[in-house]
């Protein structure tokens, strides 16, 4: 397996960059502790004009700061104020948009995949690229996924709410 180390691979569309995430591994090395899962399910936060992203609005706070930074950048937050959840930031700096990642392999869930490779708040506002602790490793497979609405979302507006913007690796590949 390659580590993804190119910053155009992250600098790109956030659909486009959730779905490339479908079927990736991801690797943690935690004090000589390897960890690798892979990726089996992602979604996409579309910025300002998504009412399910923290970002919404252009809100741009301390907690979300990653979110504004250059693509690659991780944003981990705190969610129901005991887990950390895995976000990979796309696009430009100052696009704030950013694929959650929302399940592993062996992992069903981003509170889980996150405890699984050990990732808590000291990575956030970390770039994934050339990272000692945490990369992307690619296999070079293509990989068939499903199209879903996102979870977890009942506060955005109905449109966002709608949105086919989750990707789940079909269990068939």
């Amino acid at each position: 397996m390659k580590k993804i180390n190119n910053l155009d691979f992250f600098k790109t569309d956030t659909i486009t960059l959730a779905k490339k995430l479908i079927g990736k591994w991801i690797e943690t090395n935690i004090d000589g502790e390897i960890v690798k899962a892979q990726i089996s399910e992602t979604e996409a936060y579309l910025g300002i004009e998504d009412s399910a992203c923290h970002s919404y609005k252009g809100k741009h706070t301390l907690r979300n700061d990653p979110m504004w930074q250059d693509a690659g950048t991780i944003y981990i937050y705190l969610c129901y104020g005991m887990h950390f959840l895995l976000n990979i930031v796309s696009k430009e700096k100052n696009q704030p948009e950013a694929v959650l990642i929302r399940a592993l392999v062996g992992a069903n869930g981003p509170a889980k995949a996150t405890k699984l490779l050990k990732i808590d708040k000291s990575f956030n506002g970390q770039s994934i690229i050339n990272n000692p602790k945490i990369c992307l490793l690619d296999d070079n497979r293509e990989y068939k996924f499903e199209v879903k609405k996102r979870v977890g979302i009942d506060y955005s507006l109905d449109k966002d709410k709608n949105a086919l913007l989750r990707f789940v690796l079909l269990k068939n590949n």
